[in-house]
């Protein structure tokens, strides 16, 4: 009794286990649109999220480069100690010693055109133990005011800001190369796509062409032990049969190829010794569509994002061409300086006003904020304006420098040219495309048609002893690969389309998909 208990346990377990692992495996299919994979696509393919950093990494450079344009904020402290030996009685002491203690505050800041604002506070503190000192310890403050303007090199409001430029272009750039990405990570999805869904459809084909043989195969078995067909007949049918798998085993080597190639794209995990099937849902369709073909050339140059990044790319090779022909002018700078100087401290009263008697009666307190008070009352005006005329007798690096820009520059519009012309190419291609295959899809449709009446009419005949299996077979084989090239036009009819999108560049409008979804 405990024996069959047992045994009943085992085969409810393994009957679980059976509808487990069949769950399980129904569970292995994973059903896509062609929408789904494009998403899944832009989420996780590698490519794209390799190519994502960029932008972010053009952002942040240009961030950089505009910090070329913030104030610059300097301070310097000094102190200094020093001893001397006397070398002449009237300074009154053999050691002479000294105490200076000073600082500097400068505020700078570059302007557009080129130039600097430089505005700064110097103040210090010295004493000395020499005789003769009419203030000591002294204070001294200047508050000065330096303007530099280059006039000549270096002027003017994009030479000044010429890394900024790039910087924003380079940002440009980097956008449209992620569009191109895109676009073309877009295709490659339809691409997989369709394909596999011609592999799963051609491998259908192939099955269901097996089946006709095996059927013909039983058939043609019983008639030849009746005695009603020759052996040879046999023979025929089992070579169909032994033809027909081969050509099977194909199809699902096509089909296993397919699903690898968009489990790629789409960058599922293929490490599992079971991975998901995937099974497309959608089916390519036959829309006949009219397009103007220079409507779509021109819609192609103006959203084509390689034509904007080479534009832009023009754009920084003009002004680093401008920029090197300015560095060949001489320097010719303007300068401009203004400054108040405030002077405080203790002053020495001696006898009757006479130093040389050394005899001190007195003292007269000073401190740092009087001559500090002095210099920003501007009690003291100074100014200064000059000009600064350097001619380099020799330049030869930047002559270098100019003949390397003026051709980066030359090469890049011959380059917009090129590409200019490639996608006029692609464009016609795809158009060219869509026509052959929309004629093709009718030509197979109606060769497809034919042969199914020919093979019905094949059939009927055998059933009356007109004909033999040899000619129904060779029908078959007709029908299976007219099936299979009506569909591979259809497929192929759908893949034009997606190769125009991405020849206008517009993939991405189409399905509204802006760069900001990816950060």
């Amino acid at each position: 009794m405990k024996k069959a208990s047992q045994k009943i346990i085992l085969l409810l377990v393994i009957i679980w286990l059976s509808v487990f692992s069949g769950y399980a495996q129904e569970k292995k299919v994973l059903a896509l649109s062609l929408e789904d994979c494009i998403i899944q696509a832009l989420k996780n393919n590698l490519r794209v999220a390799v190519e994502v950093y960029n932008p972010e990494i053009a952002e942040a450079q240009l961030s950089q480069a505009r910090e070329m344009f913030l104030p610059r904020f300097d301070l310097s402290l000094d102190s200094q100690n020093t001893e001397q030996p006397s070398y002449w009685w009237i300074q009154g002491a053999e050691t002479i010693k000294t105490d200076l203690s000073q600082y500097s505050i400068s505020l700078i800041q570059k302007i557009p055109t080129g130039g600097s604002f430089t505005l700064s506070l110097n103040s210090y503190r010295t004493s000395t133990n020499q005789a003769f000192q009419l203030i000591n310890p002294r204070y001294g403050s200047t508050l000065q005011l330096n303007f530099t303007q280059p006039l000549l090199r270096g002027f003017g409001y994009k030479i000044s800001r010429k890394e900024i430029i790039i910087a924003q272009n380079n940002l440009d750039i980097s956008e449209n190369q992620f569009k191109t990405v895109l676009l073309e990570t877009i295709y490659q999805v339809q691409e997989a796509y369709w394909n596999l869904i011609y592999a799963y459809e051609d491998y259908q084909v192939k099955q269901d062409s097996l089946k006709l043989a095996k059927v013909s195969l039983e058939k043609t078995k019983k008639e030849v032990e009746l005695g009603k067909v020759a052996p040879i007949e046999l023979l025929n049918a089992q070579t169909t049969v032994a033809q027909r798998e081969a050509e099977l085993l194909q199809a699902e080597a096509l089909v296993a190829q397919s699903e690898d190639a968009l489990r790629d794209v789409l960058n599922l995990s293929q490490e599992s010794e079971l991975p998901p099937r995937l099974k497309p849902k959608d089916y390519p369709r036959f829309e006949p569509r009219e397009i103007s073909q220079e409507e779509a050339i021109q819609q192609a140059l103006l959203k084509r994002p390689e034509l904007k990044s080479q534009q832009k790319l023009i754009e920084s090779n003009q002004l680093n061409f401008s920029f090197a022909r300015n560095q060949l002018l001489p320097g010719l700078d303007l300068n401009f300086s203004y400054w108040s100087p405030g002077v405080s401290g203790d002053r020495i009263l001696y006898l009757n006003d006479n130093p040389f008697l050394g005899v001190i009666v007195g003292k007269e307190e000073g401190s740092a904020s009087d001559s500090l008070r002095d210099a920003f009352r501007l009690r003291y005006k100074n100014w200064a304006v000059a000009l600064t005329l350097s001619l380099p007798l020799s330049n030869v690096l930047t002559r270098a420098e100019y003949v390397k820009t003026r051709l980066e520059l030359e090469k890049s519009q011959l380059a917009l040219k090129e590409l200019e012309r490639q996608i006029r190419l692609e464009v016609k291609n795809a158009i060219r495309e869509i026509k052959t295959s929309a004629k093709r899809v009718e030509a197979f449709r109606i060769a497809r048609q034919w042969a199914e009446k020919r093979l019905r009419a094949e059939e009927r005949k055998l059933q009356l002893g007109l004909t033999t299996n040899f000619f129904v077979f060779q029908y078959q084989e007709e029908l299976a690969n007219a099936r299979s090239q009506e569909l591979r036009a259809l497929v192929d009819y759908n893949l034009a389309w997606a190769k125009l999108e991405k020849a206008m560049g517009i993939s991405l409008e189409k399905r509204n998909i802006r760069l900001s979804q990816f950060r």
